[in-house]
C-alpha cells in the first residue's frame, strides 16, 4: 500500500516562520513543511484572505515553480484557483499569459467571471478552455506544421461512428468476415487506443478478448478509418489532442513558442486526465515551470475514457521540485457524512491520505439498509423521499445515484406509480439524438462541401433516396469539385430533390445571416420529422433549443465546432436546475454525478457484485477504481446518506447468489453507519 501522508512532521532546517503548511515529498513520503525556498509574494488584500482557509492561501500565494494541489471533495479548489488568478492579474501578469485548462467550457467561464468580480473584467480575458478546444485553436495556427489543412473538420463521437460504419459496410481493406464488430464498439477501441497511448491491437488483447479471432479486420478497419480522415481533412475528437501532442514533441520551436507564451499554467480536475494531456502539459512548460494542478486523486473514475490515475499519483516524480499542498476542510457535507467517507477511502491501496472535516454541526449517522428484494429496496426510497419532501426538503435537492444504468429500472416504476416527477441523467447527449443530427448535417455540407458523411445523411432524407442513389448525387454533385453549388445543376426527376436544391439556394445568398439558415433548415425539416417520429412534437422543441443556441453564434465554423467539442448534454425537456424548472427528483449514475451535490442522496444497488460489479472483482485497478466511485457517491451528500441493497439476488450469468452488501461498507463500524434490515415495505427493524 503506497500513502502518501499529510504529516505534522517538520526537518529541522526549514524555516518555521508563520506560514500555511504544506505537502513536500520526502523519500517515499510526503512530510508537512512550511514554506521555504520558495519567492513567496505580498500577502493577500485582506477581504480575500478572510474568504480562504490557511491551506488556499498557501495555494493562491504560491509564486514560482510547480504546485499540485490535493483538493478533497468539497474543499473549496474552485474559489482557490479563482483567487489565484484574480491574484496573478492583480500583481501585474498580463491575462493572456496565463492558461487556465478545465473539462468543459463552462467549467472555465465560470472562474474566470468569479475572478472578475473578485478585481476586475482583466480576469475574463485569460486564456481558458478545454484540453481539446486549446488542442483545435493552435492545431488550425501551426497545421502547416504537421501536414494538416488548417481548415480541418471535426467530427464528433456520431460522425465518427458514421464514418466508421460506412467503412466497414464498404469493406474497402478488411478482409471478408461474416460478422464484424458494430460501429460503435470499433469506435470504442479505436478511441481507447488514441487515449491511452496504445496500438488497436494492445486495447483489442487487453480489453476486448473476445474479439481476438477478427483482430486482422479491426486492425485492417482503423487503417482505413485513418486513410478517409486525412483525404477528407476530418480530425475526430480523439485525434486533436494527438496531433497538438505531435505538433509539441516533433518541433522544438513551436514548442518553445507556444510555451513562451504561457507564464502560467492551471489545470482543474487533473486527476481526469490521460496520458496525451499529461505530456501536453510537461511539453507546455518547456519555457516556464511554473504549473499549478488542482485535483483529487480519490475522485479519479473515468478510466473508461482513458483517464490515467497514476498522472496525479507520479506527478511529483514528472517535476521533482514540486510544492504539494491538501485541501481537507470540507464545506459540503455534516462531519458524520465525511467520518464515512474517510472510512471509504481510507481502504485505497494508492493515494494521498487526507482526511476531510468540517466545521459544521450536527448531522446524523449514514444508513445502510437492507430489504427483501428489489421493489422493496424501491418501495423503501420512495416512502424515504416522501418523508423528506412531508418535512420541507425540495424534489430537487434529492438524489438517486447508481452503478449502472439499469439499476433505476424498478425504481422509476415505483416513482411514475407514485406520482413522482424525475429526471434521468446519463442517457444520451443532446447532439447524439437522430433529429439534432439530420439539421447539423445540413449545415455541414456548407461548412465543409466534401463532407460526405453529412451529405449522405442528407440525401438519405430525401424520400426515394436510398444508400446507393446518396452515393451517386453525391459523386454527382463532387464531379468537378463544384461542392454545394453542384446540387443546383443536378438534373433528377425527385420532388424531394427539388426541395432540397431550394433550400440551399435560399441559404446561397450572402445576405443571409447564420440564424436565417438554421430557421430555413428547420422549416425545411419539421415535415420529414413529422414522417420519421412518432413523438415529433417533443424533438421539435429540441430543435427550437437548437435555434437558440444558433443565434449566439456570427460565424457557422465557430457554431459546427463548438457542437463537436462542447455540445449541450440534456435535450430541451431534461434541464437541469434551469430558473423556473419543476421541481424534479434526480436520478443519476455515479459518473455522471460527480462535480453535484445534493441535500440527500440515496445510493441504491450497494450490493456486493453489483457495486462493485463481478467483472471489477476480476482486476486489481479496476476494483480501486469501483472503490473511488463510492467514495465519489458518498461526497455528493449535505446532510442526509443512505445505502441501499436487496439481499439474496441471484445473478444468472455468473450462477452465483449475491447476499452481501458492498464490501467498500461492509464492515464499517456501527459508529459511523447504522444499519437496518426491511422486511417487508413499511415495517423494519435494527440488524445489529
Amino acid at each position: 500500500m503506497t500513502s502518501i501522508a499529510f504529516s505534522d512532521r517538520v526537518q529541522p532546517h526549514l524555516e518555521t516562520a508563520n506560514h500555511p503548511p504544506v505537502l513536500r515529498p520526502q523519500l517515499n513520503g510526503y512530510l508537512m513543511q512550511r514554506c521555504n525556498g520558495h519567492s513567496c509574494p505580498e500577502p493577500l488584500p485582506v477581504p480575500w484572505r478572510e474568504e480562504l482557509n490557511e491551506p488556499q492561501r498557501a495555494a493562491v500565494e504560491h509564486a514560482e515553480g510547480p504546485l499540485l494541489v490535493i483538493a478533497g471533495a468539497g474543499s473549496g479548489k474552485t474559489r482557490t484557483l479563482t483567487h489565484r488568478v484574480a491574484r496573478l492579474v492583480a500583481e501585474g501578469v498580463h491575462p493572456a499569459a496565463i492558461l487556465l485548462l478545465t473539462f468543459t467550457r463552462k467549467a472555465s467561464q465560470e472562474m474566470l467571471q468569479r475572478a472578475a468580480r473578485l478585481l476586475d473584467q482583466r480576469c475574463e480575458r485569460v486564456s481558458g478552455g478545454t484540453f481539446h478546444s486549446f488542442a483545435n485553436l493552435k492545431l488550425r495556427q501551426y497545421a502547416a506544421h504537421v501536414g494538416l489543412a488548417p481548415d480541418f473538420a471535426i467530427l464528433d463521437r456520431n460522425d465518427a461512428e458514421s464514418l466508421i460504419g460506412l467503412i466497414r459496410k464498404e469493406g474497402d481493406g478488411a478482409p471478408r468476415q461474416r460478422s464484424l464488430p458494430r460501429k460503435n464498439t470499433l469506435a470504442d477501441i479505436f478511441s481507447r487506443a488514441a487515449n491511452k497511448v496504445q496500438s488497436v491491437e494492445e486495447v483489442v488483447l487487453a480489453d476486448y478478448v473476445h474479439l481476438c479471432e477478427q483482430l486482422e479486420t479491426i486492425v485492417a478497419l482503423w487503417d482505413c478509418y485513418t486513410q478517409r480522415k486525412r483525404e477528407h481533412h476530418f480530425l475526430d475528437y480523439d485525434d486533436l489532442l494527438v496531433w497538438f501532442q505531435r505538433l509539441l514533441q516533433d518541433f522544438p520551436e513551436v514548442r518553445r513558442r507556444i510555451s513562451a507564451s504561457y507564464r502560467y499554467i492551471m489545470v482543474d480536475e487533473y486527476q481526469d486526465t490521460n496520458r496525451i494531456q499529461a505530456d501536453i502539459l510537461h511539453h507546455l512548460t518547456d519555457a516556464n515551470h511554473n504549473i499549478m494542478v488542482v485535483g483529487d486523486d480519490s475522485q479519479s473514475i473515468y478510466a473508461f475514457r482513458g483517464a490515467n490515475f497514476r498522472n496525479i499519483i507520479d506527478f511529483p516524480q514528472l517535476f521533482p521540485k514540486v510544492r504539494v499542498i491538501g485541501l481537507q476542510e470540507n464545506y459540503r457535507s455534516t462531519q458524520p457524512i465525511l467520518n464515512l467517507t474517510n472510512a471509504v477511502i481510507e481502504r485505497a491501496q494508492e493515494k494521498y491520505s487526507k482526511h476531510l472535516f468540517t466545521r459544521k454541526c450536527g448531522g446524523s449517522l449514514p444508513e445502510l439498509i437492507e430489504t427483501e428484494d428489489e421493489n422493496v429496496q424501491s418501495v423503501y426510497v420512495v416512502e424515504q423521499i416522501q418523508n423528506l419532501t412531508a418535512r420541507g426538503v425540495r424534489l430537487e435537492e434529492i438524489a438517486v445515484l447508481f452503478r449502472a444504468g439499469f439499476h433505476s429500472f424498478d425504481l422509476e416504476i415505483e416513482l411514475s406509480r407514485q406520482g413522482i416527477p424525475f429526471i434521468k441523467v446519463g442517457g444520451f447527449k443532446f447532439t447524439e439524438s437522430a433529429h439534432i443530427k439530420d439539421v447539423l448535417a445540413h449545415l455541414r455540407v456548407l461548412a465543409n462541401p466534401y463532407d460526405r458523411i453529412s451529405w449522405y445523411r442528407v440525401l438519405q432524407l430525401v424520400e426515394k433516396v436510398g444508400p446507393r442513389g446518396a452515393q451517386r448525387i453525391y459523386e454527382s454533385i463532387q464531379d468537378g469539385g463544384r461542392g454545394v453549388s453542384g446540387l443546383f445543376s443536378l438534373k433528377l426527376k425527385n420532388p424531394g430533390i427539388d426541395r432540397l436544391r431550394e433550400l440551399y439556394q435560399s441559404m446561397h445568398a450572402k445576405t443571409v445571416s447564420l440564424l436565417e439558415m438554421g430557421v430555413a433548415v428547420v422549416r425545411y425539416y419539421l415535415p420529414i420529422l413529422k414522417q420519421l417520429f412518432d413523438d415529433h412534437p417533443k424533438r421539435a422543441k429540441d430543435l427550437d433549443q437548437l435555434l437558440g443556441i444558433l443565434e449566439r453564434y456570427r460565424s457557422l465554423e465557430h457554431f459546427l465546432t463548438d457542437m463537436a467539442l462542447e455540445p449541450p448534454n440534456i435535450s430541451a425537456d431534461e434541464t437541469l436546475y434551469t430558473a423556473g424548472s419543476d421541481d424534479r427528483l434526480t436520478l443519476s449514475t455515479i459518473h455522471s454525478a460527480k462535480g453535484l451535490e445534493w441535500q440527500s442522496v440515496f445510493v441504491i444497488w450497494a450490493l456486493d457484485g453489483r457495486f462493485p460489479s463481478l467483472h471489477a472483482m476480476s482486476n486489481e485497478e479496476d476494483m480501486e477504481e469501483e472503490l473511488r466511485l463510492m467514495y465519489v457517491a458518498a461526497t455528493r451528500a449535505r446532510e442526509n446518506l443512505y445505502f441501499t441493497y436487496p439481499r439474496q439476488v441471484y445473478d444468472r450469468s455468473q450462477g452465483i447468489l449475491l447476499n452481501r452488501p458492498s464490501r467498500f461498507i461492509d464492515m464499517i463500524p456501527d459508529d459511523i453507519l447504522m444499519k437496518r434490515s426491511i422486511g417487508f415495505p413499511g415495517v423494519s427493524q435494527l440488524r445489529w
